[in-house]
């Protein structure tokens, strides 16, 4: 049932997001990251920048970086209302629209959040297909000139609904892992060919980091590097002692470059 009724969709969401804290506060989030600067939290992290995951695992981030300067792109649509509320009670900012669909509002708004906050989008977002990355973050961070951060997530055997993305919920109490990219630059001015081989790229990257952090998530192996995270605001010094930088492999650490001809 769909609901659309201004003070239904206010409540649902306000009941939706303590839903979220509680149930994902029982979760062990453990994280890599190739530059723990990239991590909005941490106090060497400078400079607007955009983070993409897939839409499947939208709960992840929003029950750990709320009061961040975070502002997440969602659909106009109004399966996207409550969403929004949740969002909002979570501690995010929104910007309502498409980077692709009737965008041009959508990234007029996002340009004047970018000023001050970073952004965040799910790329298959909101009708799929899934796992398949949508040229409009490819465009914005060309256009925008931030960063791209990529987020692969994964839970230990999370139970799946039937819709389009398989959206994972995970199961109380059980192991949740991100695996996370550095900054990845786009330049301007890009032509369609140059954004379809960006896209191509950053598409194959998220699946391998995502693919990553599942199974990391299931084995309940530790990693090298892995630090414990948790839900905390931006004006909080971290606590998390992220360790040295580390390097991504050879195969995604530069993956932007054409391949020579």
């Amino acid at each position: 049932m769909k609901i659309r009724h201004p003070l239904l969709t206010n409540v649902t969401g306000l009941l939706a997001s303590t839903w979220v804290r509680h149930w994902m506060g029982t979760l062990d989030f453990k994280a890599v990251f190739y530059d723990p600067t990239v991590d909005p939290v941490h106090p060497g992290c400078r400079g607007q920048k955009i983070y993409i995951f897939w839409h499947e695992y939208i709960l992840f981030p929003l029950s750990l970086r709320g009061r961040n300067h975070l502002s997440m792109l969602l659909s106009r649509h109004h399966d996207a209302e409550i969403l929004d509320r949740v969002a909002m009670h979570l501690g995010f900012g929104t910007v309502r629209g498409s980077t692709t669909r009737g965008g041009a509002s959508a990234l007029r708004a996002m340009f004047r959040a970018s000023r001050h906050r970073h952004l965040t989008i799910t790329p298959d977002g909101p009708r799929g297909p899934r796992r398949t990355l949508a040229a409009g973050p490819i465009y914005l961070a060309a256009r925008l000139g931030m960063p791209l951060v990529v987020m692969g997530l994964g839970y230990d055997r999370p139970w799946r609904a039937s819709s389009w993305d398989r959206f994972a919920v995970p199961r109380p109490f059980s192991r949740a892992r991100a695996v996370v990219s550095p900054e990845i630059h786009v330049p301007p001015n890009l032509c369609r060919d140059d954004i379809e081989h960006f896209r191509l790229r950053i598409e194959q990257l998220m699946n391998r980091l995502t693919h990553e952090a599942e199974q990391w998530a299931e084995s309940g192996r530790r990693r090298a590097g892995e630090v414990r995270v948790r839900r905390q605001p931006a004006r909080h010094r971290s606590v998390i002692d992220h360790g040295p930088i580390k390097r991504l492999p050879i195969a995604v650490q530069r993956p932007l470059q054409k391949d020579a001809a």
